[in-house]
């Protein structure tokens, strides 16, 4: 399958980031950007890179300001010279291709110094609530404030689903289903939002929009589990599972109160 997401190859490994636990680095690459690389060998595994992409990807179909992303190829030979030891293994096990996020300088983080626009918030906070999203809190808020938009980032924690499939690809039931707390969200305060944002967003959600989305992620990061042993069908089962939440009753909608 042809892979959308642009391949890129880093020549220079720049800094780590040290406030997330899976150790992202600044890298640059052949076609003289600079990304945010999240990598293949840290401790979370390819399924984050998956969700990255697959949520990156929904984000920006529906109108959400998002990054741009590419894969990186990394090779050995960046990690031959790096000091810190714990940065050097990490490259060393991530050698391959690996997920580059546009790094956005002079960005800075959401807080409450910031209004974001309503409806955006709410298509922020149903987006999450869509692909259960359990990272976007006060304590992590993965937003950032830029040329005085607001941008989503770090979507590895959602689909929490893929998460079970080791021992095969189980029923989609309980994920359409799922209610997603919300109490804790960094954009609760918008709760509101969501029924609007439900009425805009939901329609848009389908098959083959999101076969397009699976088309991005590359076959390297699709493992095999039993059931789905090609790439072709585990992107059947994401695509499966993700309509099924959408067409259904949507109880997992977040409650309209304010928190």
């Amino acid at each position: 399958m042809t892979r959308v997401i642009p391949t890129v190859a880093a020549t220079r490994y720049v800094a780590p980031l040290r406030e997330g636990g899976s150790l992202p680095g600044i890298i640059e690459a052949d076609d003289l950007g600079t990304y945010v690389c999240k990598f293949r060998g840290a401790g979370q595994g390819l399924k984050v890179l998956v969700a990255e992409v697959i949520v990156g990807e929904l984000a920006r179909r529906i109108g959400l300001d998002t990054p741009a992303l590419v894969a990186v190829q990394l090779d050995a030979a960046i990690g031959k010279y790096e000091a810190d030891e714990e940065v050097q293994d990490l490259l060393t096990a991530s050698v391959g291709l690996n997920l580059g996020v546009d790094f956005l300088p002079g960005s800075f983080g959401y807080d409450s110094g910031f209004h974001p626009d309503p409806e955006v918030a709410g298509n922020i906070l149903w987006l999450d609530a869509f692909t259960a999203n359990v990272d976007r809190s006060w304590r992590n808020p993965n937003l950032l404030v830029w040329h005085k938009q607001l941008w989503c980032i770090d979507h590895g924690a959602s689909l929490y689903f893929h998460h079970g499939w080791q021992g095969g690809v189980t029923s989609s039931e309980r994920f359409a289903r799922q209610p997603y707390d919300a109490s804790d969200h960094v954009l609760a305060a918008f709760r509101a939002e969501v029924p609007a944002a439900d009425e805009r967003l939901a329609p848009m959600i389908t098959h083959e929009l999101l076969s397009g989305v699976l088309a991005q992620v590359p076959d390297e990061w699709l493992e095999p589990v039993p059931g789905a042993e090609s790439p072709e069908d585990l992107r059947a089962a994401y695509v499966d599972f993700l309509h099924a939440r959408v067409s259904g009753d949507r109880a997992w909608l977040p409650a309209e109160r304010a928190a």
